[in-house]
């Protein structure tokens, strides 16, 4: 039986079911990056309101997305790509998150596993892998159990088939917080060996026994189909089996790649609900009565906090460009001492971006008036995007982190969330 796509609204969804892999243009430079992304987001930022309230899922969208290459400039030189920065991923997230945060979330884990990849993939592996992403082929993820002890918690097994000799495996178990997963051509999964070893299984969406399930019913990032992935004993051939053990008591950027891209999306949610703040004020919002101003873009008490608002946003956007540097300026080999440097300076730029992306789509309602808030302007899916997306990891371990860190040189945790 081929792989089962089950979804709430059937019809949209079961269209993933028949994707072929559609041709990426190639992206020649970060610069021409950066302009596309910018492109793009004033697209996706038409239809971003409509897209929220009715869950209409962004297929064709998300096809033009990687289409239009980016989703591949992460690919190394070395294997056909720009390996562009990671200042440059991170701007790219930003633009089209502010645009619709679904979308821009969309691709986090093809992002991450392409990272993964790099450090921890065979030569094989690498030219396989990257040949797919440059061709235009989405990876998503199948996340953490939903029922386990924690995230790091993993229960899905990988099993040995001893009969077949070719070092291939079965995959069971069934994940969730499976962002991407329902749009992708391949569905990685974290996984534990027969002797409770890690691995990262690399799945085609298409695999029999695999089941993608849209049950996703957050109310924020309603359109990222964040739901399950169920694996009944999916056969999985060793060349898509990343071995993982001695490479995870390394030091490596995996961690810190991962949370610049949750804060990247969240600084993109900052700058949508900044900028429909200043634009319902300056079009639509009456000025207070006991004001005696004519525009409420005068008001003196509106004015300082946009102007707050501003300046945490740049504020922000500095930190998160700070801690994009200090990855960037990693050597190949790096040392404990170097990933928990950077683990801290993503740490610093996650905290703000968080806290400003609830604080002014909080704010817009409070400077811009009771008419904001009618479902017409749906005005509200800035606060529960922003609500929803800084759920990924708590904060106030982010904060924990950085002191821990300042106080007692104890360095973060080393895994996906630090």
């Amino acid at each position: 039986m081929s792989a089962v796509i089950d979804a709430q609204r059937a019809p949209s969804a079961r269209r993933i079911s028949s994707y072929a892999v559609q041709p990426a243009q190639r992206i020649g430079s970060e610069a021409q990056a950066l302009q596309v992304a910018r492109e793009l987001a004033q697209e996706f930022a038409q239809g971003a309101a409509g897209r929220d309230r009715e869950r209409r899922l962004p297929f064709e969208e998300i096809e033009r997305f990687s289409r239009s290459g980016l989703w591949a400039i992460a690919v190394p030189r070395a294997y056909g790509g720009i390996g562009a920065s990671w200042n440059t991923v991170a701007e790219v997230f930003k633009l089209v998150s502010a645009a619709d945060p679904s979308i821009g979330q969309i691709p986090q884990n093809h992002f991450g596993n392409l990272n993964v990849i790099a450090n921890a993939g065979s030569e094989e592996q690498k030219r396989f892998f990257f040949g797919e992403a440059l061709q235009g082929a989405r990876f998503g993820n199948a996340g953490p159990e939903r029922n386990s002890k924690n995230v790091l918690d993993v229960r899905t097994r990988a099993t040995l088939d001893l009969h077949s000799g070719d070092g291939s495996y079965f995959l069971t178990g069934t994940r969730f917080y499976s962002t991407g997963a329902l749009y992708a051509h391949w569905i990685p999964s974290r996984a534990l060996d027969d002797d409770d070893n890690p691995l990262f299984v690399y799945n085609r969406h298409d695999a029999p026994g695999l089941r993608v399930i849209d049950d996703w019913s957050s109310f924020g990032q309603r359109t990222t189909a964040s739901g399950s992935v169920v694996f009944e004993r999916v056969r999985v051939p060793a060349a898509q089996v990343l071995q993982v053990k001695d490479f995870l008591k390394q030091p490596n950027n995996i961690g810190p790649v991962s949370q610049l891209i949750q804060a990247a999306i969240d600084a993109g949610i900052a700058h949508a609900a900044v900028r429909d703040a200043i634009e319902f004020v300056t079009t639509r919002s009456r000025p207070y009565a006991d004001s005696g101003l004519e525009r409420a873009a005068d008001d003196p008490y509106i004015l300082r906090d946009i102007g707050n608002l501003k300046l945490r946003l740049h504020a922000s956007d500095a930190l998160l460009e700070r801690a994009a540097g200090v990855l960037d300026g990693l050597p190949e080999q790096i040392s404990f001492e170097q990933m928990a440097e950077a683990s801290v300076a993503v740490a610093e730029a996650k905290v703000l971006s968080t806290e400003l992306s609830l604080l002014a789509s909080e704010k817009l309602f409070e400077l811009s008036g009771s008419a904001s808030t009618l479902a017409v302007h749906n005005l509200d899916r800035h606060w529960r995007n922003a609500r929803v997306h800084t759920l990924h990891d708590p904060v106030r371990w982010k904060y924990h982190a950085v002191g821990n860190y300042a106080l007692n040189g104890t360095p973060p945790p080393r895994h996906s969330w630090s």
